[in-house]
């Protein structure tokens, strides 16, 4: 019998023993990037464009804080280090948001995407917001993404990799960091994880980044939690209303893409054929722009590869990140980090990028030319896409790297409302981009892979056109955004039916011509 045990028989009080809380310690990399990020210890001398020599870029020494070495562009600068240290090295101690072995799931669909052997569908909010972690619209952009995915692979006869702007797509590049209101100057709302919308939040917060760790962890295991239960097996009916169409003869044509999904469904059951467990659910991937470095750097973990068993460095933030057109620079830090993470990569392809800095950064990021590494996402704007996009494809073509080809034609097609001065999109403006995406890829022996599309699961007002034919007067009903316009739930689904029909019929036809040819 133990002493204390004798003790507490003879009526004495136990002894107990406090000990105090292992406290946490920041990494050598993480008080680096505090330093790097505050005014309380902003160093004279940033490294500068121009100042790294191109033999410097593609060196092998590297690890997740060599960016810090490097010039950097859209940087986030707070007033003080030891505050961002301490949410640093808080997120430095937090597990991992997604495995290695969700990430190389991933890889293995892109790659087949690449091959021509599966379609990419990405989409969501153009910047999530801390109040978007609801039940109903998480599950509102599931079912969006389902939807579509459903119309896709009906028209395709490919299979879809679904892939999510959620879980983290909440900072947002800007043209300008600050803006005039009210006669005063203050910081642009740059997304949640960096400062607030209202006026009195604009200054960067660094606990702003453990909180965008823990929406990003409630939102995923919603996310996970949904699907476990049956949210996508394809046995539960599905709200295909089409409500909101208000052309009759659009109506028809899409209830006929429906009506054939419900009834190949239907007809799977009967003889027996739907029990496979890609029935009952599916992979839906996160995704979100690599912006802060710091955050990023944080949740860069070495992990073990499951197909070759090997150590490697992992972004665990997110299955899948991109580099935005704004921080693209070949000696620029976004580059030096995104170089070095296994995970699979996107890059933004703008109308001012040239085609030999294209294979440039191809080189860079993808030395070894693994096959669906990365994914170019092409973003022109409807007047430019003929005259830049084949260029970039043949100095593709003419190296050995094999790239998933996505088109993003809602960012070059943002204009201003001349009824209320409100951002707003034309639906006919981004499928023109489209289609001209799938005609070019086919005049240059090549095919587009995939779509990525700012987009949302509710009935907002905040593009023109589409099957509702919403005019410039219809912006004000709802709109939500605190960015960009995104596309509502209905015409989102009018996108995803658009680009089956061009598919099945060689050519992708607008509303106004769906509407006639039925009529």
């Amino acid at each position: 019998m133990s002493e204390n045990s004798k003790k507490q028989a003879n009526g004495k009080a136990p002894v107990f023993v406090i000990a105090d809380p292992v406290k946490l310690m920041p990494s050598e990399s993480a008080i680096k990037a505090a330093r790097l990020r505050s005014l309380s210890s902003v160093s004279d001398t940033k490294p500068a464009f121009g100042h790294t020599a191109d033999k410097d870029v593609n060196t092998d020494n590297w690890s997740p804080e060599t960016w810090q070495g490097k010039p950097i562009v859209q940087d986030v600068i707070y007033d003080n280090a030891e505050e961002v240290e301490e949410a640093l090295e808080k997120l430095e101690a937090l597990p991992p948001l997604v495995s290695s072995y969700e990430i190389c799931r991933l890889q293995q669909q892109l790659r087949e995407a690449a091959l021509g052997k599966a379609f990419v569908l990405q989409g969501g909010d153009c910047a999530e917001l801390f109040d978007y972690c609801t039940e109903e619209k998480i599950e509102s952009k599931m079912k969006i993404l389902l939807q579509m995915s459903l119309v896709l692979i009906w028209g395709l006869k490919l299979p879809v990799v679904r892939i999510g702007r959620i879980a983290g797509q909440f900072a947002k590049p800007r043209s300008k960091l600050t803006e005039e209101i009210n006669g005063k100057i203050i910081p642009s709302f740059r997304g949640d994880n960096i400062n607030g919308f209202d006026l009195d939040k604009r200054t960067p917060d660094p606990a702003r980044l453990v909180n965008a760790y823990f929406h990003s962890s409630a939102t995923l295991n919603y996310i996970r939690t949904t699907l476990s239960s049956g949210f996508a097996d394809l046995h539960r009916p599905f709200d295909w209303s089409l409500s909101h169409v208000q052309s009759n003869a659009v109506k028809e044509r899409y209830q006929k893409v429906v009506t054939s999904i419900t009834e190949g469904l239907s007809f799977m059951k009967t003889v027996g054929a739907d029990n496979s467990s890609s029935l009952q659910s599916v992979d839906l991937f996160t995704s979100h722009e690599g912006l802060l470095l710091e955050f990023e750097q944080s949740l860069t973990r070495k992990l073990r590869d499951p197909t070759d068993n090997r150590m490697k460095w992992y972004n665990t933030s997110a299955h899948f990140l991109w580099i935005g057109d704004r921080t693209r620079q070949l000696n620029g830090a976004h580059v030096e980090y995104f170089r070095g993470i296994t995970n699979p990569i996107g890059i933004k392809v703008g109308p001012s990028m040239k085609a030999e800095e294209l294979t440039a950064l191809l080189d860079v990021v993808d030395p070894d030319c693994i096959v669906g590494r990365v994914t170019l996402i092409t973003r022109y704007g409807a007047d430019k896409i003929k005259d830049k996009l084949p260029a970039h494809i043949r100095a593709v073509q003419e190296t050995g790297h094999k790239v998933v080809w996505m088109s993003d034609p809602c960012h070059g097609n943002t204009k201003t409302s001349p009824c209320n001065g409100l951002k707003t999109r034309d639906f006919e403006d981004i499928m023109s981009e489209l289609a001209a995406a799938l005609q070019v890829h086919k005049e240059n022996n090549s095919q587009l892979n995939g779509v990525h599309l700012e987009l949302t699961g509710d009935a907002v007002t905040e593009c023109i056109g589409g099957s509702e034919q919403l005019t410039h007067e219809d912006l004000t009903i709802r709109y939500d955004t605190v960015c960009d316009p995104r596309l509502s739930e209905s015409q989102s689904l009018d996108a995803a039916f658009l680009i089956a029909d061009w598919h099945m019929q060689g050519k992708m036809m607008s509303i106004a011509q769906v509407q006639q040819s039925y009529s």
